[in-house]
């Protein structure tokens, strides 16, 4: 499985195709639609979630509700593109009103001023329409038709938030993968501990009176994927690197951790690794689940967990000092319409990038031109396993 996005911020649409998805498995419109207004979600969304309302249509690879296994290709229309017709439009521009959006002046942190000296942009809205994390949207696209897959196959996944501008939320091992998906949905947060999250909320309020940004951390838990998926045998199979790389692929993603992360370079070994036992009903299993269900570059059998390090949006309302790329003049940054804290959002996007890694990595291991056939062959390879 594999997928490609295309479209501009401002632009038309974004477009997703997604290729390799097996045949004859159940897919809907609203699977991938429920994702997408998911995403949109979240306390310290800015405007342009008021102005948009993602919705994804299904132009090709899907015929009365089951797969062809040709690719699938899905539009997502930019409600927001009537504004800028004259400024995003494909036609040659025959005057400056056309470019009255011109950017000169660069955002650090941003793509902006790196972009413009790759592909030699004396104008960087070319450059920050396509770096924008609009572009997630696309991406969450094809994630919920992975999830959709994973799903027929019970493996689920749920994407929180754990911590937000330092305020960290507890763990609780205790819950289901169901109460993780349903707490967090019902939180304005994404997180499932609701006592940081009045906390949480005032930090991003703070943060958007002050014209600042705030950053955070989001988790993905994955359940019901058997162990052996992935490979030791060659590094761009190992499952946890596969999935780290994609995760850093996110907008504004600065770091990946598996489990305990960077807290295991502070214990001892017998604090860090997962004793192993057997049950004449699951097979074999962890004690504990320290490494997050990942040894080798395989999975383990136990829940992924997987944590991200989002920093904070780099778009500010009292912006940072820039200099004009025409002028060579210091001046304050260009503002772009942003958010205070995306954190919450960026959670959904995560657990879809990772479904899609899963679910791509499932496909690699097992036969899959067709679904149920595919089917058959995790079921029977979860009873091997168990009785191995």
């Amino acid at each position: 499985m594999r997928y490609m996005t295309a479209g501009e911020s401002h632009g038309k649409q974004m477009t997703t195709i997604v290729e390799g998805v097996p045949s004859n498995m159940p897919l809907l419109q609203e699977d991938i639609n429920g994702s997408l207004v998911r995403r949109q979600k979240g306390h310290g969304r800015g405007k342009r979630m008021q102005i948009e309302k993602d919705m994804a249509e299904i132009t090709s690879g899907v015929r009365h509700g089951y797969t062809l296994g040709s690719p699938i290709s899905l539009v997502i229309h930019n409600d927001d593109f009537r504004h800028w017709v004259d400024i995003m439009g494909e036609d040659p521009v025959e005057d400056d009103k056309q470019l009255r959006r011109k950017v000169s002046r660069p955002r650090p942190g941003h793509a902006d001023l790196n972009g413009a000296l790759k592909y030699g942009h004396r104008d960087m809205r070319n450059v920050l329409e396509r770096s924008s994390a609009r572009e997630t949207a696309a991406r969450v696209a094809a994630g919920a038709v992975a999830k959709t897959l994973l799903k027929q196959l019970d493996i689920h996944i749920a994407g929180y938030v754990k911590e937000i501008a330092g305020i960290t939320a507890e763990d609780d091992s205790s819950l289901t993968i169901a109460d993780r998906q349903r707490i967090s949905e019902d939180s304005p947060v994404r997180t499932l501990d609701e006592n940081v999250e009045q906390p949480m909320k005032d930090a991003i309020d703070q943060a958007k009176k002050d014209g600042d940004s705030i950053g955070g951390v989001a988790e993905v838990y994955v359940e019901g994927l058997p162990a052996g998926i992935g490979s030791y045998v060659h590094y761009d199979r190992k499952l946890d690197g596969r999935i780290a790389g994609n995760v850093m692929s996110i907008n504004a993603f600065k770091g990946v951790e598996f489990g305990l992360g960077f807290e295991a370079a502070r214990k001892h070994g017998s604090q860090v690794h997962d004793e192993i036992t057997w049950s004449e009903e699951a097979g074999y299993y962890r004690k504990t689940n320290r490494l997050g269900g990942l040894e080798g570059g395989m999975s383990t059998g136990m829940p992924l967990i997987i944590k991200g390090v989002m920093k904070p949006i780099p778009t500010l309302y009292k912006p940072l000092q820039s200099i004009d790329i025409e002028t060579k003049e210091a001046f304050n940054a260009s503002i772009e319409r942003s958010d205070s804290c995306a954190v919450p959002a960026a959670s959904v996007v995560m657990e879809h990038v990772v479904a899609f890694e899963i679910a791509k990595a499932i496909t690699e291991q097992f036969p899959h031109d067709q679904f149920p056939k595919l089917q058959k062959a995790i079921n029977d390879y979860r009873e091997e396993i168990r009785c191995f």
